[in-house]
């Protein structure tokens, strides 16, 4: 037990560390916790806005901000540094979840291995330190996942583990609309291990529909709402993170696609376009394949510079301009740049949140940055490569074909890698929710055999 508390203690002495020497209040925190002040001083789910009183809004799901305002009334308004301390408590609950899913697959060595991992990814504790979603996300991941291996080993039938499976898909779903893709890797999971055990016996799957109802039941309240305030129906929140009515810059952002590839240019360019000037130095060379088009998107820029302004003029130039691009080369717009810009947000080194460059490889700039940057870079590769390694030993050592927990991680990876494939903005937080699971598998590289529950392991005799 003295390495588990151990682990405990150095996981919560790091999220302190970065609590206290890296903490981000910004951009979306400032947003949901404009969201959470209104509703608990004002019951409108909405922006402060003169004193005609808040406008309500539609463009975040109500997850986080209802978090947020239960932290504000209990520690007191705007009163952030207590919420990064609850969310170090939820993100060290985390670690202990998926080591107890580590100990139950893998046994005890597996599973305190499967607590150091989590306990010391400095990517997920750097999140604590910021009032986001992600780090009450990465916990409705593990418990998701934990849930279904103790239901699994409860008999599959009606028990708590139904309920709390529905429960963290359904709020996990209210904190950010593509955590459907968990419920879509979790419930199927469920259906398909009822299937090999009862046949196809409808009774059998009663508990599976009943945690599935769970899922898109918080949805209702939230729907009705957005029909009664907005007359839309909108069950989650708009793709363009938009209220109605609002412009959304289609061609531009379609023009964005045919060339970003990394969070520098999210940053520098993307978060920018109507609020702030837009420098044509801090687009990449990829971004103009001849004279003509580098003159042309020097144009469009110098008119918006003018006001700041995304006018649908500006964006019907935007969207003429990426046809072009589009028509000269599908296969780099349709394949290669999705691609690219998905291995970025695996790969590259998850320091945005510490202020440091976004151009860290640039040697002679700073070399103190650049060796900080490939060190966290190798760190993050090893993660993967842990978590890799340990899904293949664990299915390759199990050989019995009841591997249902294996491949709705598997699952739930996949979905994400397909919907991050189709999103126009580079950010490394997008594949944060990854490492409860690439923790989890990280484990089975330190078990002596595979598992204590779940499949078992067949003699060679």
């Amino acid at each position: 037990m003295g390495w588990v508390a151990l682990a405990i203690m150095t996981g919560f002495a790091l999220r302190l560390w970065f609590i206290a020497h890296a903490a981000r209040i910004d951009g979306d925190s400032l947003i949901y916790g404009d969201i959470a002040k209104n509703l608990l001083t004002h019951g409108v789910y909405g922006f402060s806005q003169t004193a005609a009183g808040p406008a309500p809004t539609l463009i975040r799901l109500p997850g986080y901000p209802l978090f947020l305002m239960a932290c504000f009334a209990v520690f007191g308004v705007d009163h952030y540094v207590a919420v990064m301390v609850v969310q170090a408590f939820v993100d060290i609950a985390t670690c202990c979840l998926v080591a107890g899913l580590g100990w139950r697959l893998f046994g005890w060595r597996g599973g305190v291995a499967t607590l150091w991992l989590g306990a010391m990814c400095p990517f997920t504790a750097n999140y604590v330190a910021a009032p986001l979603t992600e780090t009450l996300t990465l916990f409705c991941v593990a418990l998701a996942f934990f849930g279904l291996e103790r239901w699994k080993t409860a008999g599959l039938g009606w028990n708590r583990w139904v309920w709390v499976i529905g429960g963290v898909l359904g709020y996990s779903l209210l904190l950010r609309p593509e955590q459907g893709l968990l419920a879509a890797a979790v419930i199927p999971a469920m259906g398909w291990m009822v299937w090999r055990r009862s046949g196809r016996r409808a009774s059998a799957f009663a508990p599976v529909i009943a945690a599935a109802v769970c899922v898109v039941l918080p949805l209702a309240p939230w729907t009705v709402r957005n029909w009664r305030t907005f007359h839309q129906f909108q069950p989650l929140a708009p793709r363009y993170a938009t209220d109605p009515g609002e412009i959304v810059p289609l061609g531009f952002q379609r023009w964005f696609r045919t060339w970003a590839i990394d969070f520098a240019s999210t940053e520098n360019v993307y978060w920018n376009y109507n609020s702030a000037a837009i420098d044509i130095a801090n687009l990449p060379a990829r971004a103009f394949d001849n004279d003509d088009e580098y003159n042309q998107t020097a144009a469009i820029l110098q008119d918006y510079n003018q006001d700041n302004n995304a006018t649908r003029a500006l964006d019907i130039r935007w969207e003429a301009l990426a046809e072009e691009r589009i028509h000269a080369d599908p296969l780099r717009y349709y394949v290669a740049l999705p691609v690219a810009r998905l291995m970025n947000m695996l790969l590259r080194p998850r320091f945005e949140m510490m202020g440091i460059s976004l151009e860290w490889w640039k040697w002679s700039d700073n070399r103190r940055f650049a060796m900080f940057g490939w060190a966290y870079a190798g760190l993050n590769l090893i993660y993967f490569a842990l978590g890799g390694v340990g899904f293949w030993m664990w299915l390759s050592r199990e050989r019995c074909g009841e591997c249902e927990l294996a491949w709705a991680m598997m699952g739930y990876v996949v979905l994400r890698c397909a919907l991050l494939l189709t999103i126009d903005n580079s950010e490394p937080r997008y594949t944060l929710e990854f490492f409860p699971v690439i923790v989890v598998w990280g484990g089975a590289l330190f078990s002596c055999s595979l598992p204590v529950a779940g499949c078992q392991l067949k003699n060679d005799g």
